[in-house]
């Protein structure tokens, strides 16, 4: 087992002669396909003409030249001081979007097909195996622009939306917060405060607070320009509603996604019930927002991370060999950097590409929150380890379905190691477990709701001020939070650092993740035979949709009843816990 990564399986260096090498065949292979195909209509009409087109076309996504901007990310991860990283990853970058433009006339030429013309190629034998990418691309062509239209947007993108939202995150990354005698970075301040007594983690959050009230003027400017951006673009592609285009390039329905959206805010008692369980716990009269993640008591429990691999191992392969077998082969081959180091970023991803292998980033500190860490992360892996079956244009991963894998290998490690824990120390981890499901599914749901709110009012109002982006943070977090919370007015600034939010409604696939997730694991453990159509969802794919996905496995997420009952699963938990700690 190795705990560092090794990135010369993509290259030996910042100057290894393959990076310009791979860039090269990428601009040559594109430039190709540009030539080939930009003047012909033949394509546009028949379909073994256009079968041929996209196998060509997909031959460009198993060129090795992204292996580059990962290895680049790579190395940033791992010192975020590496300069050179980031210079070649702002060069790729840039050569990247000048070869996606050169090609982008492809997918424009095909939405432009006429109706009849579509459903002649989706019906045809000469296209089954793209089938399901071409009735994506069709039903997203009604949002495209012209090719020139699309160019600009492309090349404007880091303009107006990147470095407005890279300039507020630089300036906090710069601010400091003293406590308890020692100047604390933001990021540290942050993560301390849930594990302090009352007093100290009411004064600790009140410091960092004021940060987030110093940094709000240039918020309040960053929020407005990028929210009124997204409303000129969706306004020229003709999307209705704020949250339409990211629900769709997610490929679920919004439907489906308005339904769990009402189901989880209809029952906003569960969340009161945790919360009010948690006053108790902290006997304290009435909570504040400070308190909102703290923890009740200590999980003395150490895991070292060769234990950690044990148990996360074992879980993975009662589901199935394979997922063990998965497991350790990421570890064997030092696609798994384990530990924090100085320079290294902190958090934790998982990363996969077509012709990259998968790559863990852990900071793993022999807690029981790393022994999650790892099952999410080894989750995503696995899922990205089983998709690479399907063929190139269908190895990605839609959000909502990433989630869920994730979550589903994470609650099977938790149930596992729940068990394992002394009796004193299974109500703080259930305590524990039930909060981060609140958060996931509750507290993501607010901020959606959030966002649907701030969307309205920049479109309606042209700006929002600072105060007007506090209130309405602190309406939609009471509104899960419950009456055991007492918010002020300055605890809505958070959304400074909320980086969810910068990427519109994004936060809708957690809890839409979670709560599958949930059922999926219930009917594993009520007949272990069905992982079996679980590692068909596991492997699918973008090859269908998530809704075709889910309901090969029984599920159908059209009808909220799936959601209610992950809600309800959840407050079982919440009842176990009330009756625990009576």
């Amino acid at each position: 087992m190795k705990t560092e990564w090794d990135l010369t399986s993509l290259y030996e260096g910042l100057e290894d002669a393959r990076i310009e090498r791979d860039q090269k065949q990428a601009d040559r292979v594109v430039a190709a396909f540009a030539g080939k195909y930009r003047a012909r209509t033949d394509y546009l009409k028949n379909p073994a003409a256009l079968a041929k087109a996209i196998g060509e076309y997909e031959q460009i996504f198993q060129l090795p030249a992204s292996r580059a901007g990962y290895y680049a990310s790579f190395r940033k991860e791992l010192n975020v001081e590496d300069k050179g990283a980031e210079a070649l990853a702002a060069k790729l970058d840039e050569r990247g979007t000048k070869r996606g433009n050169l090609i982008l006339f492809f997918a424009l030429k095909l939405g432009k097909i006429p109706k009849a013309v579509q459903k002649k190629f989706l019906a045809s034998p000469a296209l089954k195996d793209y089938r399901y990418w071409l009735a994506q691309l069709f039903e997203s062509a009604k949002y495209d622009l012209s090719e020139l239209e699309e160019k600009v947007i492309s090349l404007l993108g880091d303009v107006s939306f990147g470095r407005w939202v890279q300039a507020t995150e630089n300036i906090l990354n710069k601010k400091t917060v003293s406590f308890a005698g020692a100047i604390l970075p933001l990021a540290e301040a942050e993560a301390k405060i849930q594990n302090l007594p009352t007093e100290e983690r009411r004064r600790l959050y009140a410091s960092v607070r004021e940060v987030y009230e110093g940094v709000s003027d240039i918020a309040e400017s960053e929020i407005n320009a990028i929210y009124m951006t997204k409303k000129v673009e969706d306004e020229l592609r003709g999307y209705k509603r704020p949250f339409d285009a990211t629900i769709r390039g997610y490929q679920n329905d919004p439907k489906t996604i308005l339904a769990l959206v009402d189901a989880v805010h209809a029952h906003a008692s569960i969340s009161h019930r945790f919360y009010e369980v948690k006053r108790r716990l902290l006997n304290v009269d009435s909570l504040v927002y400070a308190d909102r993640s703290a923890h009740i008591g200590e999980l003395k429990t150490k895991v070292p991370f060769d234990e950690a691999v044990r148990i996360v191992r074992e879980a993975f392969g009662s589901l199935d060999a394979r997922y063990a077998e998965i497991f350790d082969r990421l570890l064997d081959k030092a696609q798994v950097d384990v530990f924090p180091k100085r320079g290294k970023s902190g958090g934790a991803f998982c990363a996969s590409g077509v012709t990259v292998p998968t790559y863990i980033l852990l900071n793993h500190i022999d807690n029981f929150e790393s022994l999650k860490t790892l099952a999410h992360e080894m989750g995503h892996a696995i899922h990205a380890e089983r998709s690479k079956e399907q063929r190139p244009l269908y190895q990605g991963l839609p959000i909502s379905t990433a989630e869920t894998a994730s979550t589903f290998f994470e609650t099977a490690a938790l149930h596992k190691v729940i068990g394992m824990l002394p009796t004193e120390e299974r109500i703080v981890a259930l305590h524990d477990m039930v909060q981060d499901n609140i958060s996931t599914v509750f507290r993501q749901i607010a901020c959606f709701r959030f966002e649907q709110a701030l969307h309205g009012a920049v479109r309606k109002n042209g700006y929002v001020p600072k105060e007007q982006i506090s209130e309405l943070m602190n309406i939609h977090m009471k509104e899960y939070l419950g009456p055991a919370f007492e918010l002020e007015q300055v605890d809505g600034y958070f959304f400074v650092h909320w980086s969810h939010i910068r990427r519109f409604f994004y936060v809708y696939s957690y809890a839409y993740g979670q709560l599958i997730s949930k059922a999926l694991y219930e009917k594993v453990s009520a007949d272990p035979s069905y992982i079996k159509k679980v590692d068909g969802f596991l492997s699918a794919g973008e090859s269908r949709s998530p809704y075709e996905i889910f309901k090969s496995c029984g599920i159908d997420t059209k009808k909220p009843d799936i959601f209610v009952e992950g809600l309800e699963s959840i407050e079982r938990d919440v009842a176990e816990l009330e009756r625990l700690t009576k």
